[in-house]
């Protein structure tokens, strides 16, 4: 089957339902006749492939979230968490038309993608990818340990230990169980991940910006202009290799590489203090072309800024009441901030490993630019991604050191990765597609720190036989 197929397949049914489509009623005839471009299709509309579908009056099985992005072309997206996908699953939606300026910069159904999807299957057959009991034992030993320390943080007085612990125990619930869950990857029950979904908002994030970001980051991971993880730091960082003269490039981006780790002490401070979280824009995908004007996401606001407030009361405010209010005021800051940076650096410190290492592609789709050649989605997804260490990392970390795999499957559980990490490796190496893999956990550091180097100074792009060191 060539690449791309069933976007052919759609098109002829899109032509052999035009038609009939006309003939029907005023409302109906503005269907698959109608010729839109993106930015004009409405916020129960979604792009796949081209054809614009309504999304108004479908009862998806995965739940109301697949409303979270009306309003886009979710090609990438949708193929990204449908591994199983074929044009017949697309028929269950109303075809309203097509749009005109739709561009794809990558492949699917390629040789590489085909083969591998064909072997991970064979370890983790279709219907058994969400999370199984070991998973389940994983997460509900995080949300109680969580719990736990969230009660003594909110009804006792703080101490540094506890300031430790609970920031800790916060990033668990965030590798560990809100991460699946906001992947649709614990269970084929909708309401079972949209309920641990909301571990992202018992930990200070939102679970509504927090999709709209990370599912955008998934689809186009390491993307110049389209991957918000790329730019979300920018400009106090770069985790883009700009070429040197950039106007990106700031003096300070030269020294980075002390200050990233400082700075990635913040990230909890500021998702708690985030006003997106009342507006449920996340800049980060606005910036890369994500309309997040819909319906959907606008019904979620009020729900969205309760929970906020609630989050701040128990584990901002309690805590000062508890130690005497302005008699320890600044014990009670110290201690609130070093939970945030234990939480933060737990969390970022190894989302950063995830694609900033040495040897990564930070441009996947430059051929796109270059000479117009479409790249396949699979291989990028791998030669973007590392991963490092095997089971035990992945109980800790929720899978998530098992970036090329995760990456590759986002909507299968977590407690799979180890089980088909050395088949994506053969079958990588068998289709010359580089696979990054550490196997400690603090050589993928150490790589990440070098390239924080590299990207800053813009190294990379100097020539030592012409003089540029």
């Amino acid at each position: 089957m060539a690449p791309n197929a069933d976007q052919n397949r759609l098109r002829q049914r899109l032509h052999n339902h035009d038609n009939d489509i006309q003939e029907s009623s005023d409302d109906q005839a503005m269907t698959s006749t109608t010729v839109k471009n993106l930015k004009d299709i409405k916020s129960t509309e979604v792009v796949i492939d081209g054809i614009i579908y309504d999304l108004k009056n479908f009862n998806h099985p995965g739940g109301d979230s697949v409303l979270l992005f009306g309003g886009n072309d979710v090609t990438v997206q949708y193929k990204m968490i449908h591994p199983y996908h074929t044009a017949k699953h697309l028929e269950k939606m109303k075809v309203v038309g097509k749009v005109n300026d739709a561009k794809q910069d990558y492949l699917f159904d390629t040789e590489f993608e085909r083969e591998i999807k064909r072997e991970v299957f064979k370890i983790v057959r279709r219907g058994r990818e969400f999370g199984t009991n070991g998973f389940y034992a994983r997460a509900f030993f995080y949300i109680g340990l969580y719990a736990i320390l969230d009660y003594y943080w909110t009804t006792q007085p703080t101490t540094l230990k506890l300031a430790i612990a609970f920031g800790v125990s916060q990033a668990l619930i965030g590798l560990n169980v809100q991460h699946d869950a906001n992947h649709g990857a614990v269970s084929k029950r909708a309401w079972i991940n949209d309920l641990l979904g909301f571990g992202a908002d018992m930990i200070g994030g939102c679970k509504w910006n927090w999709m709209c970001q990370h599912w955008t980051h998934h689809a186009f991971t390491n993307h110049h202009v389209k991957d918000p993880d790329a730019v979300n730091a920018e400009p106090i960082l770069l985790f883009n290799d700009y070429p040197l003269g950039h106007p990106k490039r700031k003096f300070f981006h030269r020294f980075q590489v002390l200050l990233f780790l400082p700075i990635l002490s913040f990230y909890w401070l500021s998702m708690v203090l985030n006003p997106q979280t009342f507006t449920l824009q996340h800049t980060g995908a606005k910036e890369v072309g994500i309309c997040m004007d819909n319906d959907f996401l606008k019904s979620r606001r009020i729900w969205a800024t309760l929970i906020r407030f609630v989050y701040i009361y128990l584990n901002i405010l309690r805590p000062f009441w508890n130690n005497g209010g302005m008699e320890g005021l600044y014990t009670t800051a110290f201690h609130v901030l070093t939970m945030g940076a234990a939480e933060s650096l737990t969390l970022a410190c190894l989302f950063a490993l995830s694609h900033n290492f040495e040897h990564v592609d930070r441009d996947p789709t430059k051929s796109v630019r270059t000479n117009g050649k479409a790249v396949c989605w699979f291989k990028s997804q791998v030669e973007t991604s590392s991963t490092y260490g095997g089971f035990i990392a992945g109980a800790l970390t929720g899978g998530l050191n098992f970036q090329v795999e995760h990456h590759l499957f986002p909507r299968m559980s977590s407690a799979w990765y180890p089980f088909i990490a050395p088949k994506v490796r053969e079958i990588c190496a068998k289709h010359g597609v580089r696979y990054a893999y550490y196997p400690w956990v603090w050589q993928n550091f150490w790589s990440t720190v070098k390239y924080m180097h590299q990207a800053g100074t813009g190294s990379n792009w100097m020539n030592p036989l012409k003089g540029d060191l």
